[in-house]
């Protein structure tokens, strides 16, 4: 007799947005999903800076050009290579057009391979997961912010108003050499993820983001999110993917025999 597991395939679906929001004149946010290869990412230009959409822009095309890989692990090392030449190659732009004055963005890129997935990011836009209910932030902003909290020098609850909440301590394009941080996790069916720049965060509380992320299509969930932005007043750009995983076809590959 012969028992067959079958291990249902997870099929990535999901919804884009960028919005200028209500103060800004200039998007300097760039958005990338490629869910035909498992790759999704959000790019926010640094206000203030020069050209925040072109350094955006340059990092969310360099990542588009990429060849798709089958090895989870190829993916990331292609990824991190990626931004180290895109920041390199910021600098000299930099350096040449604007006489070595700062361009940048940060960046969160999410890839999946099959029932694992990395998040590779600097700066402060931000990756979530939605699983039973419960939304947990996988990245880690690079921000003076977050560097007091994991000092002990204030409380997550007091820092919502606290005046060094935009100040981000890394970036694409700001300096070499530049420190991509790596983080893997686990995938199901039914997981949503969430990428976003800080205007969707800044703008919208988490309970409200849980609950437009409840919502079965993914466009619509990235509309609501981005309305929320909106409704809100968003100070700055806002850029939502939101991805879902579904039920895929079984195939004789996704099944093993014992």
């Amino acid at each position: 007799m012969t028992d067959t597991t079958y291990r249902r395939p997870i099929s990535w679906v999901s919804g884009v947005r960028t919005d200028v929001g209500c103060v800004r004149t200039v998007n300097e946010d760039a958005v990338l999903a490629k869910p035909d290869v498992g790759l999704w990412a959000v790019a926010d230009g640094m206000g203030g800076h020069k050209v925040g959409d072109i350094a955006s822009s340059k990092i969310v095309d360099a990542l588009a050009a990429l060849s798709a890989s089958t090895s989870l692990g190829d993916c990331v090392d292609v990824i991190e290579d990626c931004l180290l030449e895109v920041n390199q190659l910021m600098l000299e732009y930099a350096q040449i057009m604007f006489d070595g004055s700062t361009m940048g963005s940060t960046v969160v890129v999410m890839v999946i391979k099959g029932r694992v997935g990395a998040c590779l990011w600097v700066g402060d836009s931000r990756l979530y997961r939605l699983r039973n209910q419960q939304l947990v932030q996988l990245s880690r902003d690079h921000s003076q912010l977050e560097e007091m909290i994991e000092l002990g020098l204030i409380t997550r609850e007091g820092s919502d108003n606290h005046p060094n909440r935009n100040v981000i301590t890394r970036a694409v394009g700001v300096e070499t050499p530049l420190y991509v941080d790596v983080s893997l996790f686990t995938t199901q069916v039914g997981d949503s993820f969430l990428l976003c720049s800080d205007g969707l965060y800044n703008a919208v509380s988490h309970d409200d983001i849980v609950e437009s992320m409840k919502l079965r299509d993914v466009q619509q969930s990235t509309d609501e999110l981005i309305e929320k932005a909106l409704e809100q007043g968003a100070r700055d750009n806002v850029s939502v993917i939101v991805v879902k995983g579904n039920p895929g076809r079984v195939s004789a590959a996704d099944s093993t025999q014992g």
